[in-house]
């Protein structure tokens, strides 16, 4: 890609960018939130078309000029996005071969497709059977899946955007070892992540997007590049410390959150208990982590909490400053001072359609309302202070949410929560698919709030974020609580013999 720019009404998203991938290559782009990453891979993948934009793509020593998805597949060139495209009701086979079916005289040749898809899954590591639901399946298998897709179109660039966000240690490493896979077979690779450990393990050689231009282009082969060098290529300054100083020593306030026996079953299965009698405290100014691996029942404890959005809910209770608290439903919860930031910020925690002044207040209308009608003076009002005091980056408070970058929508979500005054707030996975930099804005935040007296709980699959921003840690397992220490106590290594301890 050569002197590539591309310019949104009144933004330059793209300033005359170049960089190449040699064929059996893996080349990462890195870069914050915003920094130009997936706008440059639409442009090389046709979602931009040939038309769009200023500049040249050359492949294979060709001039392309792509003016559609169709196009760029039809060279080998397959883009797979951060949110999945897949249908989860249909199987993996009619998944793989989704508009580009195995077909004779307009009739599907289903053993064709069966028998193609079996080699496929094998390629990739999966012992699925083609007729199985996609639904049914992880994230982790789901984005194989997604990968045996492109296999099936012959791919000769795999272009991944962000594609462990959403996985767990074991499911993220097993991708990166069919990357390896892929390249040792001549298929090249352009891996976008946030992840810096990914990048260095697979990475030949790594780009550094800033403002939507070229800051370094670094050999990573030798093993000499080091994740500080990235980052302070990514955010312009060094970052030594990843998280923000904290006092554990502090004086914290009496009891403001305290669960007792919760008990909570599959919302389908009802011989399925999902948490299991679970009892916690947290404290006026604490910040308690939940730890655990994926599937453990952190977030269906903290959803079954607020307002019994998960499961079906069997016993328990719940305080709040030491008085009983009725949390069951949301807007009970809501009253009673509970806010849950969901993990899933663009299906659950935003109208992604809808602008920063529209979603802030929509947990707390009447905070904007009059006789029940909303004022748009209040509206606006309210959204330029969430946006100055949490430092929201954008054009003004009527630019969309879609179009700001996830670190920005991340900080949305969290202004609409603490429009509602919680007294208790639950973080999960809060700062899952976000840079470094806009990763430390957001710590920056929650250790505020901590400042101000508010119990916070913080759900996350990162154990070095656990140990970085809480104060105390517990760890569950198996919808069980299995261990709870001070942070000044707890390491990864006890953290994980914890949860092998109890299985």
């Amino acid at each position: 890609m050569r002197g590539i720019t591309k310019r949104f009404t009144g933004v330059t998203a793209l300033s005359n960018v170049s960089f190449s991938v040699e064929e059996g290559e893996i080349h990462a782009i890195v870069g914050e939130n915003g920094a130009g990453k997936s706008t440059l891979m639409k442009v090389l993948s046709g979602v931009y078309p040939h038309g769009s934009y200023e500049g040249e793509i050359v492949y294979e020593d060709h001039p392309v000029a792509f003016r559609s998805i169709a196009d760029s597949e039809r060279v080998g060139i397959i883009i797979i996005h951060q949110e999945l495209a897949l249908v989860p009701l249909l199987s993996i086979a009619e998944n793989i071969f989704l508009g580009n079916e195995c077909a004779s005289h307009m009739v599907i040749d289903w053993g064709r497709t069966y028998a193609r898809t079996a080699e496929l899954l094998k390629r990739v590591g999966l012992s699925e059977k083609p007729r199985t639901r996609v639904g049914d399946l992880g994230m982790g298998k789901q984005q194989l899946v997604e990968i045996a897709k492109a296999l099936s179109k012959e791919v000769r660039l795999l272009i991944l955007d962000e594609p462990t966000s959403s996985l767990n240690e074991a499911d993220s490493d097993a991708l990166l070892d069919l990357l390896l896979d892929f390249k040792a077979r001549g298929i090249s690779s352009i891996l976008i992540s946030h992840k810096l450990n990914e990048v260095s393990r697979v990475a030949d050689t790594i780009t550094v997007l800033r403002d939507g231009e070229v800051v370094s282009t670094l050999d990573a082969k030798g093993g000499e590049i080091t994740e500080d060098r990235v980052i302070r290529d990514m955010v312009g300054r060094s970052l030594s410390d990843r998280f923000p100083p904290r006092d554990l020593a502090r004086p914290l306030g009496p009891p403001l959150l305290e669960v007792r026996n919760w008990s909570v079953d599959h919302p389908l299965q009802s011989d399925r208990r999902v948490v299991d009698d679970v009892s916690f405290t947290v404290r006026a100014g604490e910040i308690v982590g939940i730890s655990g691996l994926m599937g453990a029942g952190r977030t269906e404890l903290a959803m079954s909490l607020f307002g019994r959005t998960y499961g079906r809910y069997v016993s328990g209770e719940v305080l709040i400053g030491g008085a009983p608290a009725d949390t069951s439903s949301v807007t009970r919860a809501v009253a009673a001072g509970l806010a849950y930031v969901t993990e899933d910020r663009k299906q659950y925690g935003l109208v992604l359609e809808e602008s920063i002044r529209r979603n802030i207040p929509l947990a707390h209308l009447e905070g904007v309302s009059s006789r029940g009608i909303v004022q748009d003076s209040r509206e606006i009002a309210v959204a330029r202070d969430f946006r100055d005091r949490l430092r929201i980056k954008s054009s003004s408070v009527a630019q969309e949410a879609i179009n700001l970058s996830g670190g920005n929508q991340q900080k949305v979500v969290l202004a609409k929560w603490l429009f509602t005054e919680p007294r208790v707030l639950f973080l999960d996975e809060p700062t899952r698919g976000i840079d470094v930099g806009a990763k430390f804005e957001i710590y920056t935040i929650i250790h505020q709030l901590a400042a101000e007296g508010k119990a916070i709980v913080v759900i996350s699959s990162e154990m070095p974020e656990i140990l970085g921003v809480c104060d105390r840690v517990y760890v569950m397992n198996e919808g069980r609580f299995v261990g709870e220490m001070p942070v000044a106590e707890a390491s990864q290594e006890r953290i994980m013999g914890m949860i092998l301890r109890s299985q």
